[in-house]
């Protein structure tokens, strides 16, 4: 990815699922305007889910996802399904491709996303090869969904470009009104960014939170200072006032508490993203939770990308070290990387997620619900180390309101 490329999980995730040889991969191809997926009568040429970066009028920056046909059979058409079911937790909205007048498979899909509110449009593919039932599966697909379908021919181009202008109106409620400072800073405020470089940090460049958080506050026309956290005496010494949010890492919180100026408004990189990615709400709630677990706690400390564990890892030995501080020696602490994550929680007292930011929103929601659904209390990294530092309610949330579970 370039620096002026946008972050795959900032985009709005776009699913395409039906039955092995609907037409999937050639709509992409259409919709795209490239040969991004591969395309063959043999069904079940699309294996894992192809993912394809691109603009679309209208929206902006978007990603389409390609996914392995639902109906595929045998050990690794379960595992291919499986990947299916992985990405639709990321997908912001679906496209369903009919093509058959067998639609219970269809029908079930439309279904869960529906019930996960992810908008859906029908659609009826392959238009070409159908002339002598395409009018009739139209009218069976409307019935059965309550929606007239797209219809689409990759071959013929036919249906594309309504198919893109019902994305853009099926645009979700609030996607492009996305905030990750929300109103904790406006225009001519000055914040003050405090970033350690220290052996976690990439060689020659800053995380992705950090670009994303520096790039919105240019947006906003805020005026930003940054600095590491050895020379945030001096920084602020340098400032004839003090700045009015300070946003540190959040293992720097202990050190810049005790340096900021009464004035200034205190949060970290992961705090915005709880509230940005995920339900700030549930994950303060969830935070409070952690000095009322049990003494032999299993807790699961969830992390977004995977990545070789170095010295003082923030999720593999900071983190699990303040929590044996607050709980005792005798907890279990388990940690998954990526999409490793267990579909059963049972056992597990409390689940704390990284701040996502390799993950789009919509997928960090997913797990959320999961834990919800599990009776699971679920946090992130910023929230818990503000906790266990006893500096909570001292730190600004961007979102939410908060309530105790």
């Amino acid at each position: 990815m370039s620096l002026n490329d946008t972050p795959r999980a900032t985009r709005l995730h776009i699913g395409l699922y039906g039955r092995r040889n609907s037409g999937k991969s050639s709509l992409l191809n259409a919709l795209t305007g490239q040969s991004v997926a591969t395309v063959s009568e043999v069904a079940g040429t699309t294996t894992d889910p192809v993912y394809k970066a691109m603009e679309l009028h209208g929206i902006g920056p978007v990603v389409f996802i390609d996914t392995a046909g639902f109906d595929d059979e045998g050990a690794l058409g379960e595992l291919r399904v499986g990947k299916t079911q992985d990405a639709a937790r990321a997908t912001d909205m679906a496209m369903v491709l009919f093509h058959d007048a067998d639609m219970t498979e269809e029908l079930a899909w439309v279904a869960k996303f529906r019930r996960h509110e992810t908008p859906v449009i029908p659609v009826v593919s392959q238009i070409d090869t159908l002339p002598d039932r395409g009018a009739a599966l139209v009218a069976a697909v409307t019935e059965q969904t309550g929606t007239k379908p797209v219809v689409v021919s990759a071959v013929e181009g036919t249906g594309i470009e309504a198919l893109r202008a019902e994305i853009v109106r099926q645009l979700p409620e609030g996607y492009a009104s996305g905030s990750i400072t929300g109103a904790l800073c406006q225009k001519g405020d000055l914040v003050l960014l405090v970033m350690p470089q220290d052996i976690q940090a990439p060689k020659g460049r800053l995380i992705l939170p950090q670009v994303q958080t520096l790039r919105e506050l240019l947006d906003k026309k805020c005026l930003v200072m940054s600095c590491t956290t050895d020379c945030l005496a001096a920084t602020l010494a340098s400032l004839k006032e003090p700045p009015a949010l300070i946003i540190t890492d959040s293992q720097a919180f202990r050190t810049v508490y005790a340096q900021k100026p009464a004035a200034s408004k205190l949060t970290s990189f992961s705090v915005l993203f709880a509230g940005y990615k995920g339900d700030i709400d549930y994950f303060a709630a969830s935070a409070r939770k952690i000095g009322n677990l049990p003494k032999n706690a299993h807790i699961l400390i969830a992390e977004a990308c995977t990545h070789k564990p170095l010295a003082e890892d923030i999720g593999r030995v900071k983190i699990p070290r303040l929590l044996r501080q607050k709980l005792g020696e005798e907890i279990t602490v388990d940690v998954t990387a990526g999409r490793d994550f267990p579909e059963d929680l049972s056992g597990i007292d409390l689940v704390i997620h990284c701040g996502g930011c390799m993950f789009n929103r919509k997928y960090v929601l997913s797990r959320v619900a999961q834990c919800r659904a599990a009776g699971v209390p679920m946090t992130n990294y910023g929230i818990t180390i503000a906790y266990l530092l006893g500096i909570l309610d001292d730190v600004e949330l961007p979102y939410g309101n908060y309530e105790v579970l």
